[in-house]
C-alpha cells in the first residue's frame, strides 16, 4: 500500500501539470500584476509595488512552464490578449473607467481573436 496513489490524486497533478492550465494562472497573476501597477500610483507606495514584481515573476514563470510545450506566438498572443481585455474590464468595473462602444468592439475583436488563435492551435 505504500506506492498506492489515488486517482483524484493524479487527477489533480495533471490538471497542475497542464500547459493551458498553467497559461491560464500566469494570465490571472499578470492580472493582478497590473491591477497592482494602478495601485502603486507610479510605485510611491510599497505593498502595490511589491506586488507588481510578485506577480508578474509569478506570471512568467507559468508561462515558461507552458512553453515547454505550447508554441510562443499562441502562448505570447493568448497571453497578452486575454490580459489586456481582462484589464480594460477591470479598469471600467473596479476604477470606474470609460466604456465606449469602440472599447466593446474592441473587447469583442481581441476574444474572437483568442478564440481563432486556440482552435487553431488546436488542430497542429
Amino acid at each position: 500500500m505504500a506506492n498506492y496513489v489515488s486517482p483524484n490524486r493524479v487527477s489533480a497533478r495533471l490538471i497542475f501539470m497542464n500547459p493551458w492550465f498553467l497559461l491560464f494562472l500566469a494570465i490571472l497573476l499578470e492580472l493582478s500584476g497590473t491591477t497592482c501597477l494602478k495601485l502603486s500610483h507610479g510605485f510611491s507606495r510599497l505593498a502595490p509595488s511589491l506586488g507588481v514584481v510578485c506577480f508578474y515573476l509569478g506570471s512568467f514563470y507559468l508561462m515558461a512552464q507552458s512553453l515547454k510545450t505550447l508554441e510562443v506566438g499562441i502562448v505570447y498572443a493568448i497571453w497578452s490578449g486575454v490580459g489586456t481585455a481582462l484589464i480594460a474590464v477591470v479598469g471600467i468595473l473596479a476604477f470606474g473607467e470609460s466604456i465606449t462602444v469602440f472599447k466593446i468592439l474592441g473587447l469583442l475583436l481581441i476574444i474572437g481573436g483568442t478564440f481563432l488563435l486556440r482552435v487553431a492551435s488546436a488542430q497542429t
